[in-house]
């Protein structure tokens, strides 16, 4: 297999600035580790790298003194610190660094945003930049791969997701563990790791349903019902998930249409082959009901990784309406709104009657296998 070259590579070198703070967020395993080793071979500056998991690390940060940091770094441009949300204060230390050590620029990692925002959000407001790395993209798979290969590849893709050690594993069952691992010992160990979640029977119930209710609308109440918790908790723990880069949500669209649904989300996951681990359910699409919720989470998540790695920012939204009229994407920037329906089949299909006729001037499109790529790429 070509080793991948990731997109966040060009990203952080286009951003690395004397005196600024790039923090790089993305869950556990998504290849942070291996970025930095790229970075450091790119750059033919003096680079000095951290670990935040290693004990070693926190001992030569403890004393929050410019003359140590100065010690420390010698003629050191560029500091790296992987997992910084491990060490403690990390960011009025980062903060005294790049006030007082003139030309350092400094790269961080992290894989719970809540523990990075947290601990560095606010010393570091105004010097600092974020940046997301995502499983592989299939822009980035792209460049080592032709058409008929990524053709062949789409149903793995939608069953086991695109974790850069997948593309290590030629055995399909060792990649089915690999992902039963990864969310057990890893993503899971996160959420459980965060003060007062205990009930981890509930947690793991939580992530089933919204796994089995990919894209579809998630009323708290009702899944607090089920689950015999509070709103409020189901509410916590969701947004814990989001923390730790294992799930996201998006907001229903409206421009205050009483007909317009806009109270509830819909809930994706960041990687279909977690979403399949979650529910353990690695069947062939041509044995699976579930397919349509695939195509959607995988077309869904591929695009924000396309709009996120070019930097083109753009509102997200569903859309749907009480008569049940819905499309699966909105898409807002500069006022003018595109509108995207995912089909894995080729049927054809229209703009809802209700949509056109209250944004006539939005663009409408069919994405389905014949076009997906143009979509994605």
């Amino acid at each position: 297999m070509m080793e991948i070259v990731r997109l966040g590579l060009d990203l952080i070198l286009q951003k690395l600035q004397p005196n600024k703070v790039i923090v790089l967020l993305g869950a556990r395993r998504v290849g942070k580790t291996e970025l930095i080793k790229m970075l450091i071979e790119k750059v033919d500056e003096q680079v000095l790298f951290l670990n935040g998991d290693d004990i070693e690390t926190h001992n030569l940060l403890e004393i929050q003194s410019t003359a140590n940091f100065k010690r420390l770094l010698g003629d050191t441009k560029i500091l790296i610190i992987d997992e910084a949300q491990e060490i403690p204060s990390i960011g009025k230390k980062l903060k005294l660094m790049v006030d007082t050590i003139e030309g350092l620029k400094i790269l961080v990692t992290g894989s719970s945003a809540f523990e990075i925002n947290n601990q560095i959000g606010e010393p570091l407001v105004g010097r600092m930049k974020t940046l997301h790395l995502y499983p592989i993209s299939q822009i980035e798979y792209s460049k080592t791969e032709n058409f008929l290969q990524t053709k062949n590849n789409l149903e793995d893709r939608l069953i086991l997701g695109s974790y850069p050690e997948l593309s290590q594993i030629s055995n399909r069952e060792d990649k089915i563990n690999y992902l039963k691992e990864l969310v057990n010992t890893q993503l899971l160990r996160d959420i459980f790791a965060f003060e007062g979640i205990k009930k981890r029977d509930k947690i793991i119930a939580l992530l089933q349903i919204v796994a089995f209710r990919t894209g579809s609308e998630l009323s708290l109440e009702s899944v607090g019902r089920d689950l015999q918790i509070s709103k409020n908790t189901v509410e916590k723990y969701l947004n814990l998930f989001t923390k730790v880069f294992i799930i996201y949500s998006v907001s229903g669209f409206s421009r205050n249409r009483d007909n317009e649904i806009t109270k509830m989300k819909k809930w994706y996951f960041v990687d279909n082959g977690i979403r399949n681990a979650i529910i353990n359910s690695f069947n062939p699409l041509n044995m699976r009901e579930d397919v349509g919720k695939l195509w959607e989470n995988y077309l869904n998540s591929e695009r924000i990784k396309k709009m996120s790695y070019t930097e083109n920012f753009v509102n997200e939204y569903f859309w749907r309406t009480h008569t049940k009229q819905e499309i699966d994407r909105i898409e807002e920037k500069n006022e003018h709104l595109s509108a995207f329906e995912y089909k894995y089949g080729k049927a054809k299909s229209k703009a809802p009657t209700e949509f056109v006729k209250s944004y006539p001037d939005a663009s409408f499109e069919i994405i389905n296998q014949d076009n997906y790529l143009d979509y994605i790429l």
